[in-house]
């Protein structure tokens, strides 16, 4: 799957796996030993996410049911956590820098398709 800022027209990822499982949703990107650029995790009913034995930084997108970028984090190391993002019904999981390169802000719309 792909996924398009709406509101700047760029790319965010060409190769968007979906995690709607609870067990894709606990697996994620744990033993992945980078994420390349192009590539990113839809983590699907999901408020908050962690970084516990990753070994690369992400930049993650919080994400209303309409799609609509309700908070961001850029460059969130390992062994983190981010808070719960109460307004958010899925997260996006990307390598660091899609964000500044997308222009990804709150507000923004992401396309999936």
């Amino acid at each position: 799957m792909k996924a398009i800022n709406e509101a700047t027209g760029k790319n965010i990822a060409d190769n968007l796996v979906v995690a709607g499982t609870l067990l894709a949703r606990m697996k994620g990107l744990l033993g992945r030993n980078s994420l390349p650029s192009g590539e990113g995790l839809l983590i699907k009913s999901c408020m908050g996410i962690h970084t516990f034995g990753m070994k690369y930084p992400l930049d993650i997108v919080f994400l209303n049911r309409e799609n609509r970028v309700v908070a961001v984090k850029r460059n969130m190391p390992p062994n983190r956590v981010t808070g719960l993002c109460f307004s958010a019904s899925s997260v996006l999981e990307l390598p660091v820098g899609t964000l500044d390169s997308s222009e990804t802000s709150p507000g923004d719309t992401i396309v999936f398709t």
